[in-house]
């Protein structure tokens, strides 16, 4: 949902914008992806900054956006498409799991599709599982839902 509201925040700067006036620039929201397209390279470029700037706003963590390279078209014509990275690839699930079990925690980490289950039975153990994720650095933004007792 707010990368949604981000797209269309960009895209309504986008239709504001005097330096796209007259120009056939779009962006595209699909399923997990972003599309861009505009006349020229450079265009292309202001537009990623302005898609980027909205995510980051709307508090979407960049880890989680794949850039891929703009294609250029002979005649000009520029893509870029930028890829939503949803849940967690089961290589980081493994890193984060291990990470879990090296720190030595009274609790169970589990993986589960594209994500890892953490259970336990003490509140506070959670709550120091949480903390040391956090301010671990994984290649993907964590976070934490269904905390019970």
């Amino acid at each position: 949902m707010e990368i949604e509201n981000a797209v269309n925040q960009a895209r309504k700067e986008l239709a504001s914008r005097f330096d796209f006036k007259g120009s056939r620039a779009e962006i595209a929201l699909e399923k997990n992806e972003i599309r861009l397209t505009a006349e020229d390279a450079f265009k292309v470029r202001t537009l990623n900054e302005m898609v980027i700037g909205r995510l980051a706003k709307r508090g979407i963590s960049l880890k989680n956006v794949e850039q891929c390279e703009p294609d250029v078209s002979p005649l000009g014509h520029a893509r870029q498409l930028l890829k939503i990275k949803q849940g967690i690839e089961s290589n980081v699930a493994k890193q984060i799991s291990g990470f879990i079990r090296d720190g030595k925690f009274k609790v169970t980490a589990q993986i589960q599709g594209d994500e890892v289950r953490v259970s336990g039975k003490s509140r506070d153990e959670l709550q120091n599982v949480i903390a040391a994720v956090r301010a671990a650095e994984f290649p993907v933004a964590v976070q934490f839902i269904n905390f019970r007792d």
